[in-house]
């Protein structure tokens, strides 16, 4: 499994219920791909403390399948920077029990989404200079 502590403390902890599966039984990565994109916002308000919108969500990769009952951690974090948009990298694991009772941590999903600062009317809004450098970028 990837080496996440880079990534820091997980953006969200969430329980897959079986309201949020598919025709397979397993969830549904509509719902995996909310929980990402969740998890990116709250990466990116860190810079865009006002409001960001997601603009695209590249590269998601369903690795293993989310069972009902995985506890499911998306790790965020922002990667790069630009005058109004910020790129976040999520990495999505799920905590489950295996086949001889143990507990396990499967890496289940990884994404990149790129957001914009924008103001509560939705026009784009330069993110503040000393909040990038704050953030080392």
């Amino acid at each position: 499994m990837k080496d996440l502590t880079s990534f820091g403390e997980a953006r969200i902890k969430i329980v897959a219920l079986p309201k949020d599966t598919n025709s397979s039984g397993n969830i549904f990565g509509g719902w995996i791909m909310s929980q990402i994109d969740m998890a990116g916002v709250i990466a990116a308000r860190e810079l865009a403390p006002e409001r960001v919108v997601t603009i695209s969500m590249d590269e998601i990769i369903f690795k293993e399948p989310v069972y009902v009952g995985d506890l499911i951690s998306c790790y965020a974090k922002v990667i790069k920077v630009g005058t109004t948009s910020i790129k976040t990298q999520i990495e999505v694991t799920a905590l489950r029990q295996n086949d001889d009772g143990f507990t396990e941590c499967v890496q289940v999903t990884s994404a990149f989404a790129t957001f914009v600062s924008v103001t509560k009317d939705g026009v784009k809004k330069p993110i503040d200079p000393e909040l990038k450098r704050l953030h080392g970028f």
